[in-house]
């Protein structure tokens, strides 16, 4: 009995261990695609639900960033939106400082690049104001935009 209480207990802890190393490994990659995000959603100056829902949506089936809670999540957003809703130029910088973390890691950044296609297109919409911060976010980190059809 204690022998079996031991081994789930070992089982919980090596559990809750590779949950715990695989956020700090995503941390930089959930910042990046909470930051394309807000920079596609404020593109045309004003956010959609939809645009939200869609991004928490591609969180909670992504394999490496369903252990982030949405409460961080949220968080993450709300950090960026604010430097938007406080100055569009500073939040527009902010947002591109993290999503040039993903520069050098091609198959990061090109899932991120997709995902932010997707929350400008959430709204059956996907204007040029949008596909025009996606461009940005290609260049910096120097990514052909033609490769995700925003010609």
């Amino acid at each position: 009995m204690v022998l079996e209480w031991l081994k789930q207990r070992y089982n919980e802890v090596i559990s809750n261990l590779k949950v715990e190393v695989t956020r700090l490994k995503n941390k930089g990659f959930l910042e990046a695609v909470v930051a394309g995000c807000a920079l596609v959603a404020h593109a045309d100056g004003v956010v959609r639900p939809e645009e939200k829902q869609k991004m928490m949506g591609f969180l909670r089936n992504s394999e490496v960033l369903s252990v982030f809670d949405v409460q961080e999540v949220i968080q993450i957003f709300e950090k960026y939106s604010k430097q938007f809703d406080f100055d569009h130029k500073i939040g527009q910088a902010s947002s591109l400082q993290a999503v040039s973390k993903l520069k050098g890691k091609p198959s990061e950044a090109r899932l991120m690049v997709r995902v932010c296609c997707a929350i400008g297109a959430a709204d059956g919409n996907f204007d040029e104001h949008e596909k025009a911060v996606v461009r940005n976010i290609c260049n910096e980190l120097e990514l052909n935009p033609h490769d995700f059809d925003l010609s």
